[in-house]
């Protein structure tokens, strides 16, 4: 008998199913590229996977540290931000009302303005690059923990006030192991959307960065290389999840 992990997926199941699709969507691509110069589509559209091969032994492993890094420090400024606003707004039920609709705002702003924005107010590339990706995943984080904080129940919470805890104390004991599945969670998903927005930012300015690298291949028409630069983007992602899952497996065994 297989026992379910967080997700209630056999874990041993997943790496072969990954293998098979992986495996399966690799060959049709080889086929096409075979076939496309009798579909009448240019050969360097659909590269080989040869090609591909090759584009990615020339991937600079500077610029992959650059954009882990500006990802890294601009969700852990993010994260800090999104926490003390969250922790405000559940004390201050005034706050709340003032501060939601502008986070809501913030959220509903397309990320292609808040680069323009960055550009025309910030001169430093590395600051508009972070002030991008803080000003997208910080209101996440803020919405999801504010939201696992008010999840809590009321007779829990009246509960652990009746041992007359600190403010501290309180939010140690109660609040951050009751709102943790959640607080993982924001980070699975503020990784997905950190990626994708910092390739962006990075497409601006930006003279290192696997963003950087992906304009550098547009302009010269290698799509091989836009291939290969992605490729790395999704392992970073796969690679940055996985130890977030990792993270999550340990912190929340309670609930196997």
């Amino acid at each position: 008998m297989i026992s379910p992990d967080l997700g209630g997926t056999p874990p041993a199941r997943l790496p072969r199913e990954a293998f098979v699709a992986l495996a399966v969507l690799a060959a049709l691509w080889e086929t096409l590229a075979r076939l496309s110069p009798a579909l009448g589509i240019p050969a360097f559209a659909v590269p080989s996977l040869v090609r591909i091969g090759e584009a990615l032994t020339k991937i600079t492993p500077l610029d992959v540290a650059v954009t882990l890094a500006r990802v890294l420090g601009a969700l852990a400024a993010s994260f800090a931000l999104g926490v003390a606003g969250a922790v405000v707004m559940y004390l201050s039920q005034t706050a709340d009302r003032y501060a939601k609709p502008i986070v809501r705002l913030l959220m509903a702003v397309p990320v292609v303005s808040w680069i323009l924005f960055a550009i025309l107010w910030f001169r430093w590339v590395e600051f508009r690059i972070g002030f991008v990706l803080v000003v997208v995943c910080a209101p996440v984080f803020l919405i999801d923990i504010l939201d696992a904080m008010k999840g809590v129940s009321r007779e829990l919470r009246e509960m652990v006030r009746s041992f007359r805890p600190t403010r501290v104390q309180f939010f140690v004991k109660l609040m951050l192991p009751a709102t943790l599945p959640a607080i993982l969670t924001s980070w699975k998903i503020n990784l997905s959307l950190a990626i994708r927005v910092v390739t962006i930012a990075e497409l601006v300015g930006a003279v290192t960065g696997i963003g950087h690298q992906l304009a550098v291949a547009q302009e010269l028409f290698s799509v091989a290389n836009v291939f290969a630069w992605t490729l790395v983007l999704v392992v970073l992602l796969f690679a940055l999840e996985a130890a977030v899952n990792w993270l999550e497996h340990r912190l929340l065994r309670w609930r196997t």
